[in-house]
């Protein structure tokens, strides 16, 4: 019995304090009434299963990298220590490792092919000028829509192709199309199919995935009706590329992937470096699909959503 509550007050305590759910969706969650769940976070507190405060440990972060290394069959784990589990500090932190990573494997004659949004622009802001010489950067997806929301793609490029002394070639599409006939026609296009060309032989690929929220950066931009969106929410566990899969990597919906412009998922299996750039709550689902999926061999995250990559069951 109670080894039961004891149980209950972890869940609680990671449900709230870890996947930010407020304590009236732990409680249906859980059962419970909610003045229960306040108790059993104010138990986590007193029993010291929750402290207010993150150790910040490099040992235990090299321990985690092993490990994710080892459990998702990859070439390399980069774990960050963060102070908080807060998306903006993540993705600071994350950008600064990310950075130091690509300014550590780019050499003369790579092929850097990157994707847009918040986390690839934060690595973009960290990297250093690196003497290089016939790198290319190029545009993996299109990013172009009616919205005014921000995706960062330009910016991206221009950081990218500034560090590494090269002018970026951009793709200058929407991501999804609203039919396959018209991907097929821009698809055609001698001057789109050589920058798509150029992005499938890249042998670095730098991207993060998005979560399933309707404020991800994705879900901002017109792309989708209402009823895709709820059929994406319901099957989808993250996107990479604008492509959309489930928890065991494999993509959810085949209408819409034929509507999608940009490189495959499968294409990002066969990349000397396939790297994996994200953390934070609402992403740890597609992240481990994308693992599962094997679309990264490379994945940059931090210390507390790598603990529940460790302890997710495969």
């Amino acid at each position: 019995m109670e080894n039961e509550k004891i149980g209950k007050i972890i869940e609680a305590a990671k449900l709230y304090y870890l996947l930010d759910y407020n304590q009236s969706d732990i409680a249906k969650k859980l059962g419970v009434s909610r003045p229960t769940v306040s108790r059993l976070l104010q138990n986590a507190k007193e029993k010291g299963i929750v402290q207010i405060k993150i150790v910040d440990s490099t040992l235990d972060c090299e321990k985690m990298s092993d490990q994710l290394k080892q459990k998702y069959n990859l070439k390399k784990a980069i774990v960050v220590s963060v102070p908080q589990y807060e998306n903006h500090i993540i993705k600071n932190y994350l950008g600064e490792a990310a950075a130091a990573y690509l300014d550590e494997i780019v050499s003369d004659g790579d092929i850097v092919g990157v994707t847009w949004g918040t986390t690839l622009y934060h690595v973009g802001m960290e990297l250093r000028q690196k003497p290089v010489k016939d790198v290319k950067v190029v545009q993996l997806k299109g990013g172009v829509s009616h919205s005014e929301t921000n995706t960062y793609a330009s910016e991206i490029l221009y950081l990218f192709g500034k560090a590494f002394n090269t002018p970026p070639l951009h793709l200058p599409l929407p991501a999804i199309v609203d039919h396959v006939v018209v991907k097929r026609a821009m698809e055609a296009d001698r001057h789109i199919k050589k920058i798509l060309d150029i992005g499938k032989t890249a042998n670095i690929a730098v991207f993060t995935n998005g979560g399933i929220k309707p404020e991800s950066l994705l879900f901002q931009l017109d792309y989708f009706s209402k009823e895709e969106y709820e059929r994406i929410r319901e099957r989808a566990a993250g996107d990479i590329c604008s492509r959309f899969y489930d928890s065991s990597g494999c993509i959810c919906d085949e209408a819409l992937n034929e509507r999608t412009l940009g490189i495959d998922l499968d294409e990002l299996k066969r990349k000397e470096y396939s790297i994996l750039v994200s953390g934070g709550s609402h992403k740890i689902d597609g992240i481990f699909g994308a693992l599962k999926g094997q679309f990264a061999n490379v994945l940059v995250t931090d210390q507390i959503t790598a603990q529940f990559l460790l302890d997710k069951q495969n």
